[in-house]
């Protein structure tokens, strides 16, 4: 009866050390959704002249869309990543039956923040842009 009770007590802490350290990494913007807007592709792609239809294709739709004093169309796409880590370990021995235990845990976490602002001319072409990226 006891080897039944060790057996069954072995399998369990098994699990809870195979699945004792997790990686969990987030790269989710601000409303929960993957953040596919990255510097790279503002430094490269983004040219002036380029007509809004490319810049969509190439960012996506922006956060916001606004005018300028003459009335031309100024979109502004401001993205926030999250990275988090959780990191869980344990640490446990046994005798017979009794067990004992220790579960750590532990998170870290970097923000990203990238602004990009785009201003149109008459035609819906780039006449202008500008970005901002910060990380911490």
């Amino acid at each position: 009866m006891i080897s039944k009770y060790l057996n069954f007590y072995s399998i369990g802490r098994a699990l809870v050390m195979l699945s004792g350290c997790m990686v969990l990494p987030i790269n989710v913007d601000g409303n929960g959704q993957p953040n596919n807007l990255t510097i790279a592709k503002v430094q490269g792609e983004i040219k002036e002249q380029m007509p809004a239809s490319e810049v969509a294709a190439i960012l996506g739709s922006p956060n916001i869309i606004t005018t300028d004093e003459q009335r031309r169309e100024v979109w502004i796409y401001d993205k926030v990543s999250t990275n988090r880590i959780d990191t869980r370990s344990a640490i446990g021995g046994n005798i017979f039956i009794f067990g004992a235990g220790k579960l750590q845990s532990e998170t870290t976490s970097s923000q990203r923040t990238l602004t990009v602002v785009i201003k149109y001319d008459d035609d819906k072409q780039v006449r202008d842009f500008a970005y901002n990226y910060s990380q911490f």
